[in-house]
């Protein structure tokens, strides 16, 4: 299960996002503008406010580290 923690005017979440799905990768968006809940969650589980934090079954990625993206999905560019 893949999470993105995101705001709506945050490019780096909408890079994410894309190459997310150029890759077919399914994932929840939870837009932390909206969500005080969601924004404590995010916060309390990556210690950051910066977005996008990226959950992968449990591992928690701050930014878009597409190596370690790549990594735990697996998406493998030849």
């Amino acid at each position: 299960m893949v999470k993105i923690y995101s705001t709506p005017t945050c490019v780096y979440c909408k890079t994410l996002k894309g190459y997310l799905k150029k890759n077919g990768i399914d994932f929840e968006d939870i837009d932390i503008s909206k969500d005080e809940k969601q924004l404590q969650k995010m916060i309390k589980d990556s210690g950051q406010m910066a977005v996008p934090v990226v959950d992968i079954d449990g591992e928690v990625i701050i930014g878009f580290d597409k190596q370690k993206i790549d990594a735990l999905l697996k998406i493998n560019k030849a």
